[in-house]
């Protein structure tokens, strides 16, 4: 519901105005004064202020700025007995979003302030959301103590305050995107967009037009311009993730925008001109690859300027209980029941686990043992789930089954996973993931 302050000294009229704007729908505070409107202002905080001009302790026209100062994403609309040019210019230069007159505008009033609400309220939703981007992804809040995570955190934490390029490596599930996420708001470029891309779930031509963009008839399909990810990213940071399977010609187009900050549109001739951080992620092993020659070797050396590697779990065991811990808290508050206690023979047994999809493993792991859990404490029975173990003879749950199934598929393929994916119904991504988890091919 949205939230509305009337400040007017005509009683009757203030009385009549909350009364119609109650009917329509709006939570309704009222003042009689520009000093009692700014008190309330602080604790109501509403979407939108209707106030008078003429004001017993105040002009509204000031008082715009004030209120604007003070709430920066509420709306103001000012209505005025005695309306005139020089008065509503002056309005609209101090933050208003309208500047109406009584009497003559009446007609005016509830839709305006419907559109003024329905563009506070974005306004609002984009500050909690930047709020809690912040919050979520600051390197305050990536769970672990252990040496190698600490180490890898305070790298990251001194290339965010520069403009370099990073590369993240690390297997499967060890939280590149987090930690490419806690690089950007905590950078200056923290109040710019954040734009993630996975490289390996898209074919080449597809992948091109998401990154570069297109002009309209580039290619059949393409009815009109098309922004590219660069470009939405201007300003702010792009996160190529799995960068490892971008085509090769892809790879130089990339570098380019590396080395001049331009590119070239699909289907354009003229160049294009982004400022764009990149960030970029893999599992792979860049330099092998670019020794096979599946990657080029001059990208690589580009990329590799400034590289964290994010450790396996295996290498940080001392981090498991605490993020077991964090991530029974999560899940269980999401899922609006008790945070359940870890038993010591559960926590055990997670010590004793492989985990070789990392802390996505370990995650997914709480999740199933939580919504299992019929007590107030999760016991190692609940950790006989699929990705926990490695699918044995005899085995006869839902994961084998699909374990198997994968590798019939992969085998009918010929391995190409891309045609396997298809064939199965889910995205490359997923196929990646569910190979790792049951250990398909090792």
């Amino acid at each position: 519901m949205a939230r509305l302050l009337i400040i007017e000294d005509e009683d009757d009229l203030r009385m009549l105005l909350s009364r119609m704007l109650k009917l329509e729908g709006f939570e309704v505070a009222q003042e009689a004064t520009a000093r009692g409107g700014m008190e309330r202002l602080r604790k109501f905080e509403p979407h939108v202020v209707l106030s008078d001009v003429r004001l017993p302790d105040g002009y509204g026209v000031e008082l715009v700025a004030e209120i604007k100062k003070a709430l920066p994403e509420a709306e103001v609309v000012l209505l005025t007995a005695y309306g005139n040019i020089e008065d509503g210019v002056q309005a609209i230069k101090n933050g208003a979003f309208d500047y109406i007159t009584k009497g003559d505008d009446n007609n005016r009033i509830i839709p305006l302030v419907h559109k003024a609400a329905e563009k506070a309220m974005l306004q609002f939703r984009v500050r909690e959301l930047e709020a809690q981007a912040g919050q979520r992804h600051s390197f305050d809040d990536i769970i672990g103590r252990s040496p190698a995570l600490r180490a890898a955190v305070e790298m990251a934490r001194r290339v965010a305050r520069t403009d370099a390029t990073v590369l993240l490596t690390g297997e499967t599930g060890t939280g590149k995107e987090v930690f490419a996420q806690a690089i950007h708001y905590e950078s200056p470029r923290r109040g710019k967009p954040f734009v993630a891309i996975n490289c390996s779930a898209l074919g080449r031509d597809l992948l091109e037009s998401e990154l570069f963009g297109h002009k309209a008839g580039a290619f059949t399909g393409a009815s009109r311009d098309k922004k590219g990810l660069f470009e939405e990213a201007s300003g702010g940071t792009l996160f190529l993730d799995e960068i490892g399977e971008m085509d090769l010609d892809l790879q130089a187009k990339l570098l380019r925008v590396l080395e001049t900050g331009t590119f070239i549109k699909v289907g354009e001739t003229r160049e294009t001109r982004v400022d764009v951080r990149v960030i970029a992620a893999t599992n792979r092993d860049l330099a092998a690859e670019s020794e096979a020659g599946r990657f080029r070797s001059d990208l690589y050396y580009r990329l590799s300027v400034f590289a964290i590697e994010l450790p396996p779990l295996r290498r940080r065991p001392e981090d498991i209980p605490l993020l077991a811990r964090h991530f029974a808290e999560q899940i269980a508050t999401r899922m609006r029941r008790p945070v359940p206690a870890l038993s010591e023979a559960f926590v055990e047994r997670l010590m004793q686990m492989e985990w070789k999809g990392n802390v996505r493993e370990l995650r997914n792991a709480m999740e199933r043992a939580v919504i299992l859990a019929e007590g107030a404490e999760l016991t190692p029975d609940l950790l006989d789930a699929p990705g926990s173990r490695r699918s044995v003879p005899g085995d006869w749950s839902l994961a084998a089954a699909e374990r198997a199934h994968i590798v019939r598929v992969l085998q009918h393929t010929g391995g190409n996973k891309t045609q396997a994916a298809r064939l199965l119904g889910i995205g490359l991504t997923t196929l990646y993931r569910k190979i790792e988890e049951y250990g398909i091919g090792k």
